[in-house]
């Protein structure tokens, strides 16, 4: 791919990174750069990060962004190995820094600290409560059987129903050790659903205490639609196609 391709935006927010306590990247100037379909990551203009990027021999194809060259960030005291890179052969992006997530402790837009990964500007989340008459069904069976759904809309994403517990078999669901992370709702813990002999894994989970702007849908139950059966008002939805799949 082209630079030409590179799908890029300016980005109006506030950024702040800290590091044990130090302030290290303080940026309004900010590009979001689309390194793949899914979100976006923050480029940084280099006079907005306020420690030294040292140069190291590591390089990557970054395809659209070019040659990345891996830097090290060095803290006061502090090294993180490995902890950004630029990409020196597309104007765009040749003044730019782009750090790893986990190289500050804590990020910021404006004064809303953001979880995971920066939050893409194409993507919203609505969370509508619903009179529905939604049923879920695995193997046949009915596991959840509810008229008091939350509907949640991400973007690109099929609806996704949450569901009160005490509308679910919360018999046939087993607490996994599963966890995934997402910045606009937070962090789901997963049941497994057994259903006569078979067990299947991970295709239900929830939020205790979600982002705010998720609110809606705490302590509610939401399982797959892309591996279950759910009926809306007595008709049968299609299993959509998705990363989930």
């Amino acid at each position: 791919m082209s630079a030409d391709h590179l799908k890029t935006r300016e980005n109006p927010k506030w950024i702040r990174g800290y590091r044990d306590g130090r302030l290290v990247v303080d940026s309004r100037r900010t590009l979001f750069v689309w390194e793949h379909e899914y979100y976006p990551a923050w480029y940084l203009p280099v006079g907005d990060v306020h420690a030294e990027l040292v140069a190291t021999t590591s390089t990557f194809d970054g395809g659209a962004r070019g040659v990345g060259e891996v830097l090290d960030l060095r803290v006061g005291d502090d090294v993180v190995a490995a902890g950004g890179w630029r990409h020196p052969e597309v104007p765009d992006l040749s003044d730019r820094v782009r750090l790893e997530w986990d190289s500050m402790d804590a990020w910021f837009e404006e004064d809303v600290e953001v979880f995971v990964h920066p939050r893409s500007p194409e993507v919203r989340i609505d969370v509508l409560p619903s009179s529905k008459h939604v049923r879920v069904l695995v193997d046949g069976d009915v596991v959840a059987d509810s008229v008091r759904s939350s509907v949640l809309y991400e973007a690109t994403l099929p609806p996704r129903y949450y569901l009160p517990k005490s509308d679910v078999r919360m018999d046939l669901l087993t607490a996994t050790a599963s966890q995934s992370q997402c910045p606009y709702k937070g962090w789901a813990h997963y049941w497994s659903v057994t259903v006569g002999e078979a067990t299947h894994e991970d295709i239900a989970w929830g939020y205790r205490t979600p982002l705010p702007e998720s609110a809606g849908i705490a302590g509610l139950v939401c399982f797959y639609n892309e591996q279950v059966d759910i009926e809306i008002d007595g008709e049968a939805l299609p299993r959509p196609v998705t990363k989930f799949s």
